[in-house]
């Protein structure tokens, strides 16, 4: 039990002394990035989605 509450101890003095946290300003800048490069690649997959849909109705019209 005593190494359990050491090694919680150690992590807590870590983060608190060594970590260099980002400021607010740093961290919505990183959101807002993250957000619009999500945004970016969901609608590139939408749309490879829709064009393998169409291409995929085209090739099963020829043999229906």
């Amino acid at each position: 039990m005593g190494k359990i509450k050491a090694y919680i101890d150690d992590t807590y003095s870590e983060l608190v002394t060594k970590v260099s946290w980002p400021a607010w300003k740093e961290l919505n800048a990183s959101a807002v990035i993250v957000m619009v490069s999500t945004l970016i690649t969901s609608l590139l997959i939408y749309l490879m989605d829709i064009s393998f849909k169409f291409i995929m109705e085209m090739i099963y019209g020829f043999f229906a």
